[in-house]
């Protein structure tokens, strides 16, 4: 039997919770022959897409070029996700392990839409319209036929789109069945319901707790599979986070100041005619965007407008960082020519006409009573917890990053990552 890995990323999860897991039946099962990073520093921002991405090519944002969870159209409060693959400009270890002749699977995987490197594919992906069924969205972003009938509509009744916890229990059970019908040498997935809870509730609740006994009934879920697949001695498990979230109190719309400062033309019903510059909010962080990144005359203005607001200390804005400042610092680029960065208690808004200042909205995660998006160094952090044979019984790693994780995973699967920005977590490995 050759080697297995199964990567759970647990979104939003964080080192602080690890109190609570290790009390819990599944993940106190395995707690002493488990080995722990108990700090992993995400990248900037700190979303789920652009994590994500990082999480299966070992690379930055600046390399790998996936910078929001949504498409980069200013004029949109919200525009279209990235769920496709072809948006990613390096190869993942999907890529690689497949180059080397294993077989690979990915449900709810941020960012692997249609990737041809993925043999079981279910993506996040949800239906765009109303006519549109559960089977024909999975189809269109990659699922196969075989996967449809065998893994997705066994599991159908459990899906909730985008409700949590259904849609993690679809998530886990599709995954089972992936394991038990294919046995592949790599699979990883993507429940959100602690990221969800967390956005709901503020960043510790009860809501919070109950969700860490949901994710270690999951994990007995997944464990259960591999045995009976009969890889469970073969099998490494990795569960990972992408980000942690902070609280926020109030949500700010840095484009209603700038349309107030002639950077924005706004129509009659408040539609944009026209703009020089224009946010779009990463959460708790914003990129801006020139309509012509060329004109030097705009960019000076822009960004006098932008310091202007940072330095009066009300308007949730910390720092104002120019794309070269950003890429140095935190390997982060992209179309935009600005970076607004959270006071630690503001999220962003990407709405252009008032008020200025709104209070929380639970149905997007951006305005939730906490949320992420914020440079990797605020809030709490991702951990790692794994356990199997390729793995150091015991073993605790203070820190690592995030571009760490792929080319773990794939020294975990036996080949080696070529070309990432991360290392090997050799001293979690044997």
């Amino acid at each position: 039997m050759g080697k297995h890995v199964i990567v759970i990323s647990e979104d939003a999860l964080i080192y602080e919770d690890t109190a609570t897991l290790e009390q819990l039946p599944v993940f106190g099962s395995i707690w002493k022959k488990a080995a722990r990073v108990e700090q992993v520093r995400s990248i900037y921002p700190t979303l789920t897409y652009p994590c994500h991405t990082t999480m299966m090519t070992g690379c930055y944002p600046d390399r790998h070029g996936i910078v929001n969870n949504e498409l980069s159209n200013v004029k949109e409060l919200s525009s279209d996700w990235n769920w496709f693959y072809d948006k990613v400009k390096v190869p993942s270890i999907f890529d690689r392990a497949k180059e080397k002749g294993l077989s690979t699977a990915a449900v709810f995987w941020p960012v692997t839409g249609n990737c041809s490197s993925i043999d079981y594919l279910i993506d996040e992906y949800w239906p765009q319209s109303e006519t549109e069924t559960a089977q024909h969205c999975f189809r269109a972003s990659g699922s196969s036929e075989e996967v449809v009938k065998s893994c997705i509509e066994p599991n159908l009744w459990m899906l909730k789109h985008r409700i949590h916890p259904y849609c993690d229990e679809f998530i886990t059970a599709s995954a089972c069945s992936i394991i038990r019908n294919y046995q592949p040498d790599l699979l990883m997935i993507h429940p959100a319901n602690i990221d969800g809870y967390r956005h709901q509730t503020g960043l510790f609740s009860p809501k919070v707790t109950h969700g860490l006994h949901e994710i270690d009934n999951w994990l007995g879920w997944l464990i259960k599979a591999t045995q009976d697949a009969g890889t469970c001695e073969d099998t490494d498990f990795f569960i990972v986070s992408d980000h942690g979230q902070i609280n926020i109190e109030r949500v700010v719309c840095p484009n209603v100041l700038l349309a107030e400062r002639g950077l924005i033309t706004l129509g009659e019903n408040h539609e944009v005619k026209d703009y020089t510059a224009m946010i779009k909010s990463t959460g708790a962080s914003a990129q801006v965007f020139l309509k012509d990144p060329s004109d030097r005359q705009a960019w000076e203005k822009t960004y006098a407008v932008l310091k202007e607001l940072c330095e009066a200390g009300v308007y949730g804005i910390s720092q104002v960082y120019t794309t070269e400042e950003i890429r140095e610092k935190e390997h982060l680029a992209g179309d935009f020519s600005f970076v607004l960065e959270t006071d630690g208690y503001t999220s962003f808004s990407g709405s252009w006409y008032g008020p200025v200042v709104r209070g929380f909205d639970t149905s997007d995660y951006r305005f939730g009573h906490a949320t992420h998006g914020h440079h990797p160094d605020r809030g709490p952090s991702p951990t790692l917890i794994a356990f199997g044979p390729s793995i150091k019984e015991g073993a605790v790693l203070k820190n690592c990053r995030l571009v760490d994780e792929a080319p773990t995973f794939a020294a975990a699967l036996g080949f080696n990552m070529e070309g990432t920005d991360g290392r090997v977590l050799h001293e979690i490995l044997k």
